[in-house]
């Protein structure tokens, strides 16, 4: 059904289809009110989507966000989503030399072998006991914090009192997180591993004081009350068209190619003006739910706009026929990309990259994590890519702010893509690009994309994944009830800009139509 087809008048308009607008949209068409969403793309998703990026070649690729920990299993529960996720047997390998010798710490496939790989790397048994203290602490937290995404705001006291956990709040809440883990950990490499979860998409030092770090540390660790990150069956694609078809068979219009370009409001109605290839539109709503940035935000109302935000990080897809070998022989090539392999992050690598970054300059020695999706879902790729032993490789890189890309996007882009791929290289009994497959035209299958790649492909303010800083998951001075409220009274943020946002939850739409349907009795 196009837009042009349906009523003008809605109960609620939705400015962007992304996986939070369609869970916003879902609920609120299944509570029985009627619901546009206005996406300006040809196709639903934001930058949950699974696309064919190389040529002629049958790899759907999640091509953005890429793993789930943070979607509630309440959201698939209420809008009885098809859609699966698998867990990961192996959490992380990561390689590394010492004494002249390849070896790593691979972490997971059960105690025994995790304890043995402690005791192998680090030469004891203090390291592994630390690491069950700490990663025991998280699971606590973890418990107790985010059932709380999809209630109404806590305050700071009332979340403190639910961890009721002094010496978990401090570690987490009020120092920088890089005194937690230098007060438990000795060793280079494990502090390394343990840091990496606080610095994904976030340019931060350890000890920042802003405690940056330690935001996205903790939405690192809380998913699903585990802070196990999950491989989405069929590419994270197959979540947003599940979220997209619950939408529709509620009677939500989903309508493409529909670009937002004004939004006025008194406060009780509003009125939404929108582009398309035939002109502009208008339709009128009794609320607007904004999955957009906080930036786009205020472009549409006219509001001056919140401070800038600033992206960090680079996204290369690869498809291999083979993996590749590893220099460290005692580990299985399919065990050791199967879960996170992190490559130069050590401690003290990832606070030199950060150094080096901050002055300006590429990381000399890149920090990034990689995971095969193919190994645990090979659903993503046709049969015939199955049958040859084809994977996919997914690689995020650490410490590269939106400014180093400012001058020459392309060419900085060449030169970090080349700097990161020789730090794999250094680990790998074969280079990466012996092992890459080739599309329809004979070039080599890998991609990558910078933040100013993904802000002028999505709309990403900065190249930002969360679209601004991470906030704490509790009230602060105008954060409303459920953190998607602004200065309009009917105009609600529900993309990752909310409190709360950021990552592939759905939290801010879900939170977002609690809003509405509390605001109209529903």
């Amino acid at each position: 059904m196009s837009a042009s087809e349906a009523p003008r008048r809605y109960d609620a308009v939705i400015v962007g289809g992304g996986h939070n607008g369609l869970v916003a949209a879902a609920y609120l068409a299944r509570a029985g009110r009627s619901v546009l969403v206005l996406e300006r793309l040809d196709r639903t998703g934001g930058a949950a989507v699974s696309t064919r990026p190389f040529s002629g070649v049958d790899a759907r690729l999640s091509r953005y966000s890429y793993l789930v920990s943070l979607l509630p299993k309440k959201i698939v529960r209420d809008l009885g989503l098809d859609f699966r996720v698998r867990t990961r047997t192996i959490s992380s390998y990561t390689p590394v030399e010492r004494d002249g010798r390849a070896t790593g710490l691979l972490v997971g496939g059960g105690e025994r072998r995790t304890r043995e790989a402690f005791a192998r790397l680090t030469g004891g048994e203090r390291e592994y006991q630390a690491w069950q203290r700490f990663y025991g602490m998280t699971g606590r937290v973890a418990e107790r914090v985010f059932p709380t995404l999809t209630e109404p705001l806590p305050t700071r006291e009332e979340l403190r009192r639910r961890v009721d956990d002094e010496e978990a709040w401090r570690a987490l809440f009020e120092e920088p997180i890089g005194v937690a883990v230098e007060d438990r950990f000795a060793d280079d490499l494990v502090r390394g591993v343990v840091l990496t979860d606080a610095l994904i998409g976030t340019f931060a030092d350890a000890h920042d004081p802003s405690l940056a770090q330690n935001r996205c540390f903790l939405y690192h660790v809380i998913g699903g009350g585990t802070g196990a990150w999950d491989v989405p069956v069929g590419g994270m694609g197959a979540l947003t068209d599940a979220l997209a078809a619950a939408a529709r068979d509620a009677g939500a219009v989903l309508a493409t190619g529909h670009e937002a370009v004004r939004i006025a409001t008194d406060g009780r109605t509003a009125e939404v003006t929108y582009r398309t290839a035939e002109g502009e539109s208008v339709a009128a709503a009794r609320h607007v739910l904004v999955n957009a940035s906080p930036q786009a935000l205020a472009e549409l109302t006219g509001d001056a706009p919140p401070a800038p935000a600033e992206g960090a990080q680079l996204k290369v897809n690869m498809l291999l026929k083979r993996l590749p070998r590893l220099r460290d022989t005692s580990v299985d090539p399919r065990e050791a990309f199967s879960g996170t392999f992190h490559i130069a992050e050590g401690y003290r690598q990832l606070a030199t990259a950060h150094a080096e970054a901050a002055a300006g300059r590429l990381p000399s020695a890149p920090p990034s994590e990689i995971y095969c999706h193919s190994l645990t879902d090979p659903s993503i790729l046709g049969p015939e890519l199955v049958a040859r032993g084809y994977q996919t490789l997914t690689l995020f890189g650490l410490h590269t702010p939106a400014r180093l890309f400012d001058g020459d996007n392309s060419a900085v882009r060449e030169e970090l893509l080349k700097a990161t791929v020789a730090q794999l290289d250094a680990h790998l009994a074969e280079p990466i690009a012996d092992c890459l497959a080739t599309d329809a035209e004979g070039r080599p299958c890998i991609e990558a994309k910078t933040p100013l790649d993904l802000e002028r492909d999505l709309r990403l303010p900065g190249g930002n994944i969360f679209h601004r800083e991470l906030s704490w998951p509790y009230a602060q001075e105008h954060t409303g009830r459920w953190g998607v409220e602004t200065r309009h009274p009917n105009v609600l943020l529900c993309g990752a800009g909310a409190v709360r946002g950021g990552g592939v939850s759905g939290v801010p739409g879900h939170n977002a139509a609690k809003a509405v349907l509390e605001a109209v009795g529903g």
